[in-house]
């Protein structure tokens, strides 16, 4: 099957991507990337790859080994444009997340909404984990006006790890870990019908994160074809549930 992935050109999260890519390429899937002008070669945060502070706070050892292999694969150099997307040639719709300045690109493109908002409608697999839910939360219904959102259940990136995250770098990075002057989640929340029932935090947690073998500490919400996920750590979790939902989908 074949799953789209956008990105911008630079900063998006080096797990969120590398994990469910290597996931879905070892289940025999193709995904294609997409950025806002075909053949860019993105970039992934480079903190992230090097350690945030005094070494500390990046990506595991595993998912940069995957960055490292999807930075040799040809789809990664071979991206197509937001506006050239053929949206019905696809079968899965992946919104990865990152939180750096250049996020805002992705986050902010009506462009890249509005084949989105095309993609919803062919009631399709869409995954989406931490800021890449407000890409979804943005998107509006043509018909209704609302978001895409507004009557499912979700999460995305917990309020308590956003300011957690920025209360403790920013003596020396600055707001690196707020990419809007709202949090993620109040906007995510802001879209729902009814966010004390439809938002789900999940279990708190700042430090412990679900790995190749291991979900214990992963949490992802599944509202019929819609999967979201809360952060990195729950990148592995996020990309098995995804798995399953486009086996279920193929066999529909």
């Amino acid at each position: 099957m074949r799953v789209l992935m956008p990105v911008p050109d630079r900063d998006f999260d080096v797990t969120e991507v590398a994990v469910p890519w290597r996931l879905l390429v070892d289940a025999g899937h193709e995904v294609v990337f997409a950025t806002e002008r075909a053949g860019t070669r993105p970039a992934a945060d480079p903190r992230l790859l090097t350690g945030v502070l005094l070494g500390q706070l990046g990506a595991e050892d595993e998912p940069k080994g995957f960055y490292q292999q999807l930075t040799s694969a040809p789809e990664f150099g071979a991206t197509v444009a937001w506006a050239d997307v053929d949206v019905p040639a696809f079968d899965g719709l992946l919104l990865p997340g990152g939180h750096a300045p250049g996020m805002r690109q992705y986050l902010g493109s009506a462009q890249l909404r509005a084949k989105v908002g095309e993609f919803w409608e062919l009631g399709r697999p869409v995954g989406a984990i931490c800021h890449g839910v407000l890409v979804l939360a943005r998107t509006q219904d043509p018909d209704s006006g609302r978001s895409v959102l507004a009557g499912r259940r979700t999460t995305c990136l917990p309020k308590y790890m956003e300011r957690t995250a920025y209360l403790t770098t920013a003596w020396r990075l600055g707001r690196y870990y707020r990419t809007y002057p709202a949090y993620v989640e109040d906007e995510v929340r802001g879209a729902l019908d009814d966010p004390g029932t439809q938002f789900e935090r999940g279990p708190r947690e700042l430090t412990r994160r679900g790995t190749a073998s291991d979900d214990t500490h992963a949490f992802v919400v599944q509202d019929g074809g819609y999967l979201s996920a809360r952060w990195p750590g729950d990148a592995y979790l996020f990309a098995r549930r995804y798995l399953d939902l486009l086996r279920t989908s193929a066999g529909a």
